[in-house]
């Protein structure tokens, strides 16, 4: 263990508490102990309940649900923790909101990916942990170290615990060719990308699909989803060109109102397996989809990097082996 690195402690904001408890069962001790309140007027209030000095300290807070709200209250954590003279600070993001909004594809439209990396870094977070960004060259962002988790071994296991008969893995878009690429090379199957264009900001065309998926289980695989459009679309052109079944396997869920809907009525899909990286949508009752809503837990997987992180061990070795 480096000089640095002083007693473990485990904090965490309200963005996704049982996510954050799950991972401090799996560390085998309780959440350190914070109190969040909120003034009258929406400001956030934070007081660090134990002493942090010289203390390795993970804030675990995921930039959704509200994601103004999640990155302010995680800013003013940190804050608190810094001028409490904690050793070293890493902030644990789930999953890392504005992630999206990570170029200049547009005339005067900021870049938001760069802007949270800036504002980690100017609230004191020493260190990032995060989990399937959406583009990954928001690594290139920040100037303090990031490690970058994937829910591959999780998805991964599920898949395999399936046994589905003549599977292929199918990118909902062009720009999850590569990941589902690596999938499928994992798991021995086909490939095939589907083709789209996005005629706004919820609504998708698949217009074309490069590969056979007639008579198969498509296993679909998309590192997120908040309206359902890109599945959907997908979903039903696999179908129309012979799908025997569509199971998609998503990393982050931050459902929207118009996905509900559109989960409920529109798609095609018989299975959507997501991660608690976000909780579910307060209010949404899985229950009453017409397929079946699987939730898997990453709080094994973000135990064991924070371990490592804290030992100075490689995170990199939790990707090395099946």
């Amino acid at each position: 263990m480096s000089e640095i690195n002083g007693d473990l402690m485990v904090f965490s904001g309200t963005a996704n508490l049982p996510l954050a408890e799950k991972v401090a069962n799996y560390l085998g001790r309780p959440l350190n102990k914070i109190d969040i309140r909120h003034f009258p007027d929406g400001e956030t209030f934070c007081q660090i309940d134990e002493t942090v000095r010289g203390k390795d300290v993970f804030v675990i807070q995921s930039g959704s649900p509200a994601p103004n709200d999640a990155y302010m209250e995680l800013f003013i954590i940190m804050d608190a923790l810094r001028r409490g003279s904690a050793a070293r600070i890493t902030a644990v993001l789930p999953y890392y909101g504005y992630a999206r909004q990570d170029r200049k594809d547009q005339p005067r439209v900021p870049i938001t990916a760069r802007l949270i990396a800036n504002l980690l870094e100017s609230a004191g977070a020493s260190r990032v942990l995060t989990m399937d960004l959406h583009a990954n060259q928001i690594q290139g962002f920040f100037d303090i170290p990031l490690d970058h988790l994937h829910a591959e071994p999780v998805i991964l296991k599920y898949i395999r615990d399936q046994h589905f008969a003549n599977p292929i893995v199918v990118a909902p878009d062009t720009g999850g060719a590569k990941t589902a690429y690596a999938y499928s090379r994992k798991l021995a199957t086909g490939l095939a990308i589907v083709a789209k264009q996005r005629t706004g900001d919820s609504i998708v065309d698949a217009f074309s699909i490069v590969g056979d998926v007639k008579g198969c289980n498509v296993i679909m695989i998309d590192d997120m989803t908040a309206t359902g459009g890109t599945l959907s679309a997908a979903a039903k052109l696999c179908r129309e060109n012979g799908a025997k079944s569509v199971h998609a396997f998503v990393s982050h869920f931050p459902l929207t109102a118009k996905g509900v809907e559109r989960l409920m009525g529109e798609t095609q899909l018989d299975e959507l397996v997501v991660t608690d990286s976000i909780p579910l949508r307060a209010g949404f009752d899985p229950s009453k989809l017409p397929f079946k809503l699987t939730q898997l837990s990453v709080a094994p997987l973000i135990g064991e990097a924070i371990m490592r992180i804290h030992s100075d061990e490689s995170v990199n070795d939790l990707f090395n082996h099946e």
